[in-house]
């Protein structure tokens, strides 16, 4: 697993000691190492600049949205794909320019559409017939010609876990191929003055490592346009990119899947005597995830002889809840000796009320005392995204650190935080 030491062998995150910032900032802590966001976004322009086609980076805000984290994103030129009224807030706040982001989800509310088209926010990516026939009619009554991309289900299998796979027939997202409901929406769209049809769009999963699936998805969606006489100026395959969460996983670079992409796609617009359509990616797991560290520490143990050796830690399901929701693997080193030989077999238990309160399961490590700061690897992508004020504990501080320097970025929630919007009952 990827991680940086210091010229003492303790772990470092952006030129940072581990132990420092959890000394500072206290743990539970996430901390992102700011360099590895900006070199996934630049190994992403890279690739397509090599293959000289348009193209546009949507880094996916659910992996992790902050005001900080959309900054960088501008900084690094990149776009935004959201799903909420929340994130399109975060980004208004942020200073984005609303021109180069899009809006992704599939329930969205009148409040959210007219806040987007209030901003005037780039791009909506439409899930449903339903949202087609408001959308439309909220543009019209604004007298705007709003851009949007259809997202379609393609009924294209990706192997993940079945809670994140979305690109299959039976899912809640996206229009139907199978039934028709693609060839109506496309109809829709061309009658509506007040929408302006770009492309089309699909997901098929997350934390994917195979290239064929992307092909696959690739040349549906330029079938489905070709089927409905339809020339799109975009094609865009969504996300799922998998990252490294131990030494198991091998994925591979952003420049493998560009190019697959980019062939495809070139090919399908030649076949069809098109343009090359612009291809959009929406990364957001492979930007963050690999950059983000949390930091725990070490509490009480529990040994059951024969059984299994349970090392506590001060967080846990309330701060990453992946491992409980789909058994996601991780990695963790010890901050002060991250390169130590293991010692000892622990499962990493979280401070939670719930047996399935497990960090790690089998986690081979050297020999841990309490106070030890834990570092759990990768974990940038969807924890504190994720994270929940279960049991009522506050949730964790964020801090960005790069370049030897650390900024808080999230502040730590604290007691007083949580009763904050608690009213007295008074019956």
């Amino acid at each position: 697993m990827p991680f940086t030491t210091g010229a003492n062998g303790e772990l470092t995150i952006g030129g940072v000691k581990a132990t420092d910032l959890a000394a500072k900032y206290g743990t539970p802590l996430y901390v992102y190492d700011v360099s590895r966001i900006r070199g996934a976004i630049q190994a992403y322009n890279e690739a397509f600049q090599a293959r000289n086609v348009d193209y546009t980076i949507s880094y996916a805000a659910k992996a992790f949205a902050s005001v900080a984290m959309f900054q960088v994103v501008a900084e690094e030129h990149a776009h935004l794909d959201v799903v909420s009224g929340g994130e399109i807030a975060t980004a208004v706040k942020a200073g984005f320019d609303m021109r180069n982001v899009s809006f992704n989800g599939n329930n969205k509310s009148d409040a959210e559409l007219a806040y987007a088209l209030e901003v005037g926010l780039g791009t909506i990516i439409v899930d449903n017939d339903y949202e087609l026939t408001r959308l439309a009619k909220m543009a019209a009554a604004k007298g705007i010609c709003q851009p949007i991309l259809l997202r379609v289900a393609p009924a294209v299998s990706a192997h993940t876990h079945e809670y994140i796979m979305t690109g299959q027939a039976d899912s809640k997202f996206g229009f139907d191929v199978a039934s028709g409901q693609v060839a109506s929406a496309i109809k829709k769209v061309k009658a509506a003055p007040s929408l302006k049809l770009l492309g089309l769009h699909a997901h098929i999963g997350s934390q994917i490592f195979e290239i064929a699936g992307f092909i696959e998805e690739a040349k549906k969606l330029i079938q489905l346009a070709a089927e409905n006489d339809f020339e799109p100026e975009v094609i865009d395959v969504g996300g799922g990119f998998g990252i490294q969460y131990t030494d198991d996983d091998q994925p591979l670079p952003p420049s493998r899947f560009v190019d697959s992409l980019v062939e495809t796609v070139t090919q399908g617009a030649k076949d069809n005597g098109w343009a090359t359509p612009a291809i959009w990616v929406e990364p957001g797991r492979s930007i963050v995830g690999v950059a983000g560290t949390t930091l725990y520490t070490a509490g009480g143990r529990k040994e059951i002889p024969g059984v299994r050796t349970y090392q506590t830690v001060d967080g846990g399901m309330g701060d990453n809840i992946r491992p409980a929701l789909y058994q996601a693997d991780y990695q963790a080193v010890l901050a002060k000796t991250p390169k130590a030989k293991p010692t000892e077999t622990v499962t990493i238990a979280g401070k939670y009320c719930e047996s399935g309160d497990i960090l790690i399961k089998d986690a081979k490590l050297p020999a841990i005392t309490p106070g030890d700061v834990i570092a759990l690897l990768s974990t940038g992508a969807y924890g504190y995204s994720m994270a929940s004020l279960y049991n009522r504990n506050p949730r964790p501080a964020v801090v960005f650190a790069e370049n030897g320097r650390a900024q808080e970025v999230i502040r730590r929630e604290t007691w007083a935080d949580l009763t904050d919007h608690d009213l007295s009952y008074k019956g």
